[in-house]
């Protein structure tokens, strides 16, 4: 490059002309003589260096991209499962707001978490319903999906006591009968709930896979509000069968009634909130036919009604088709009834029947003076009858709703809980 030198092997210092240093000078470029004036105020200018091959450098390409968002089940889907949480996340970006919102006007309440990626319901959405979910990111118009869930295939309800907005007896237990053995007990018993108002705590109890009640210890307090929460839609009560209750049942407590029948004297004392209110000459069961002793419960109540001893498996000894005044309480067949067919002197002397508790009767059930009447009209379901002296051993709690005759304890232990 123009440049003359003389080696320096032989130890001589290396010599320059002033024509070769001016000429390497002359070859160097001009923004290395310029330094750090034009390139850098030309960098000021446009924002930001462009890299090596001309491309925007990765602050650039951050800064224009959107925030994209996804959501799980995916838009369309026709045959979503029900049994996982909605999920919304979003990515190059933060979550300003998530809705879903079901068909069935039910709306799915969710959470963000703590950088505002994902939003999650957290309740799972409901089977055979078809929802819209409307998410936007901060700084962006809202985006909209739909999804449809799938139907389960087997399904089962449970048929509960008393009936809504009913008025019943002090012993009247919360009793549900499902359609469908349950095996996941606890997830079944979790989506139901019993509150009462005054407040007290209420257990449950199973009797079986399909039998679940309620009860608070002691009696119920009269006027007593109780409320039967049903949240049973979509629970897997079974493999592969699912709850489709979504419901709250209320029903009242009426006056406390609760009646005792000493089979040693034959007489039924009845108390109303504390105070006699009657007592009534009995007949109960004989010998060989003895009424079960314990505490029971007036489950059933008919004006007039057909017993027949075949059904209680007790052969052909009797067909009586219009029994009067009768309540049931067991679901094995014993009454407290009316009985107009045996002699007025049988009344507080002999126990006679084939298990049930007879009142002194008129056939046709319409005579007002008589006992049978008397106590049929007093009654409610729910009322409680306390049998005592019968010479049999206690009824089965699972026999009618007579939960009662299990100690707190017991009853406790019967909880999935």
């Amino acid at each position: 490059m123009g440049v003359s030198h003389t080696s320096n092997r032989s130890g001589q210092s290396r010599k320059w002309s002033r024509r070769g240093v001016l000429a390497v000078l002359g070859t160097v470029p001009a923004a290395v003589v310029t330094g750090c004036g034009g390139s850098a105020d030309a960098t000021e200018k446009t924002g930001a260096a462009a890299s090596a091959d001309g491309t925007a450098p990765a602050s650039v390409k951050a800064a224009a991209r959107k925030p994209a968002i996804s959501v799980t089940p995916a838009d369309g889907t026709r045959k979503a499962a029900f049994a996982d949480p909605v999920e919304v996340t979003v990515t190059d970006g933060t979550l300003a707001s998530v809705t879903v919102t079901g068909n069935d006007g039910s709306r799915l309440a969710g959470s963000f978490d703590h950088a505002r990626t994902t939003w999650t319901s957290t309740a799972n959405p409901y089977s055979g319903t078809k929802y819209t979910v409307t998410a936007a990111a901060t700084g962006a118009a809202a985006e909209t999906t739909t999804f449809t869930t799938r139907s389960p295939g087997a399904t089962f309800v449970g048929y509960f006591t008393p009936e809504a907005n009913s008025t019943s007896g002090v012993g009247m237990p919360v009793s549900l009968n499902f359609t469908h053995a349950v095996a996941d007990r606890a997830a079944v018993e979790k989506a139901i709930s019993v509150t009462a108002e005054p407040a007290v705590e209420v257990v449950g109890h199973w009797f079986s896979d399909t039998r679940l009640d309620f009860r608070p210890e002691t009696y119920w307090a009269a006027g007593t509000t109780v409320t039967l929460s049903l949240r049973l839609k979509d629970v897997e009560g079974s493999n592969g069968v699912y709850g489709v209750q979504h419901k709250d049942v209320t029903f009242h407590i009426g006056r406390e009634q609760i009646s005792t029948v000493d089979l040693s004297t034959k007489r039924m004392t009845v108390r109303r909130d504390g105070a006699t209110l009657a007592s009534y000459p009995v007949s109960g069961g004989d010998a060989d036919h003895t009424t079960w002793s314990g505490i029971m419960v007036i489950s059933e109540r008919f004006k007039q009604t057909r017993m027949e001893s075949s059904t209680v498996g007790l052969g052909d000894e009797y067909d009586i088709a219009d029994v009067p005044h009768a309540q049931r309480l067991t679901t094995s067949g014993t009454f407290v009834h009316g009985n107009y067919w045996a002699s007025t002197s049988v009344f507080g002397s002999q126990n006679t029947s084939h298990g049930c508790v007879g009142l002194h009767d008129a056939k046709g059930a319409d005579d007002s003076s008589v006992a049978g009447y008397e106590f049929y009209e007093s009654s409610l379901l729910g009322d409680v009858v306390i049998v005592r002296n019968s010479g049999e051993r206690t009824v089965d709690p699972a026999n009618g709703l007579n939960g009662w005759n299990l100690s707190w304890a017991r009853w406790k232990a019967g909880s999935a809980l």
